[in-house]
């Protein structure tokens, strides 16, 4: 089954997340992950972690049979994701922590979550796709 994609910043993320949450009932698994942009200056993530999961993550969503949709949330430049005050951060739906971060959402709420330090690792990817 196909794995649909949608992006967001911080400056369009409502709007891209309703139109997510309006879309979620069509599909059997809905994921968004939180990410670091990409650096200007080397065409690369300014978050290592970020460089090493998110090839393992993609790998693993195309090759679910589920339809899979994921809301990429890029949470900005280093300086603006340090902020104590960023929007995800304290946000009471999401309370990230650090990039990158795999939520599974369901029901109107986070059901599971991959917190930076193991979103690379491809069991815990698996069984939060099956929803376990």
């Amino acid at each position: 089954m196909p794995l649909k994609t949608m992006d967001a910043t911080v400056a369009t993320f409502d709007g891209a997340f309703e139109k997510f949450r309006s879309e979620a009932p069509k599909n059997k698994v809905n994921l968004i992950l939180f990410l670091a942009d990409i650096d200007l200056s080397t065409s690369v993530s300014w978050c290592p972690d970020c460089v090493r999961a998110e090839p393992v993550i993609y790998e693993k969503l195309k090759a679910s049979s589920d339809d899979v949709a994921l809301l990429r949330a890029y949470v900005g430049d280093r300086p603006t994701w340090r902020n104590p005050h960023h929007p995800w951060r304290v946000d009471s739906r999401f309370k990230l922590k650090g990039v990158p971060t795999l939520v599974r959402w369901e029901d109107e709420t986070v059901k599971g979550r991959l917190e930076d330090h193991e979103a690379h690792l491809e069991h815990k990817i698996e069984t939060l796709v099956a929803g376990q």
